[in-house]
Parts: structure tokens; sequence; C-alpha cells
């Protein structure tokens, strides 16, 4: 019996508003339930690359209310980073900040880590997914008509690679394109699997 079969037997949530996360869950074919949650996304400045994303994904498990878990409930929460010169691109704050951050990514390579922490009543598995993604080299024209027609700014490290900019300006992808959108398809299905069983 594939997974697909065996989870419609659990009450699967994905605590995220993240579209993106919602079409990816979609994709795979689960039936879920969609509840956000309001997690605080700070984290020890000692952490580094995949640890940031595994740290937050545990804490957005841990701010999910157990009153809501139920004997066959897995949770699923996942938190993206961007990782580049030893330091995490999070999410803009402004125009200005988003075309630095584009700046920086422009003819050069960076990681993106994807944390993913499973969670029912009686367990909780984390792990973590990595990209590395290179960039062509970016005109200032071109990053403020991205900045301007896509508005980036609820994305770390200012772009998705599902917008206008992944389609000319990406130039490889080692590893999972769907973890750079925000959830690691493949790993998730295979972990899930482990989790359930």
């Amino acid at each position: 019996m594939i997974l697909n079969e065996i989870i419609k037997s659990y009450n699967l949530v994905l605590a995220s508003a993240s579209p993106r996360r919602i079409d990816l869950m979609r994709g795979m074919g689960f039936e879920f339930t969609i509840r956000p949650l309001d997690a605080d996304e700070s984290y020890p400045p000692s952490l580094k690359g995949s640890e940031i994303a595994v740290y937050l994904s545990r804490k957005k498990s841990e701010a999910f209310p157990e009153t809501e878990l139920q004997a066959k409930t897995v949770v699923i929460t996942a938190d993206t980073i961007v990782w580049q010169h030893n330091r995490a691109l999070e999410k803009p704050f402004d125009r200005n900040h988003a075309i630095e951050m584009l700046k920086s990514l422009s003819a050069a390579e960076h990681e993106v880590f994807t944390g993913v922490t499973l969670r029912s009543l009686r367990k909780s598995h984390s792990f973590f997914n990595r990209s590395l993604v290179k960039f062509r080299e970016l005109s200032i024209e071109e990053m403020e008509y991205y900045v301007d027609t896509c508005k980036p700014f609820d994305k770390a490290g200012s772009y998705g690679v599902q917008e206008w900019i992944g389609y000319v300006a990406i130039e490889r992808i080692e590893g999972s394109y769907f973890n750079v959108m925000g959830l690691p398809t493949r790993v998730l299905y295979q972990e899930l699997g482990n989790f359930v069983d």
C-alpha cells in the first residue's frame, strides 16, 4: 500500500499559511487541514545554515497546541532559509533591502535549507534538505522590475523560484527544486512514511 492510502487514516495537519507549501502538499496528493501558526522566528545567533531551518521548524511545531493533538494527528511544520557568505538572507523589510539581497545573489551561488518537523501525540522528528542555487548576473533594472512586480517581501532571500526571476535568472539548481520553493517533497514523503510506520 502506498503512503497516500495509509495517511488517509490520519489527521494530517500542515501548520503553515504558505501558499507554496499548501500547493506542494496538494500536489503530493495528501488530504490535510491547514492550521497557520503565529510563531516567533528568532533564533540563537550561534546557529548556522541547516541548524537555523531545523530550529525554526521545531519552534513552530512546539507552538502547535498540544490540546489539538489527537491519537492519529500528524503535524507538519517547516522553515526555509537562504544561506550565503555565512549568513542567513531573511525576508526583506522594504524595497531597498530586497534589491540589496538580489545584488548579493546576482552572479553567485547560495544554499537553500528547509527544515521540517513532524509531530504526533507521542513523538517528534526533525530533518532538513539542502539545495544549491546559482543565479546569472542580474541588471539593476531586472532586480527593480522583479521587486516591483512580484513584491517578494514574504520570501527568504527576496525571491521565489516559481516566479519571474526563477524563470529568467536561475542558471542551475543542485538538489530539489521543491526544496527551494519551501518543502522538500521527496524527502518529506519518505520521512512521513517512516514516521507513521
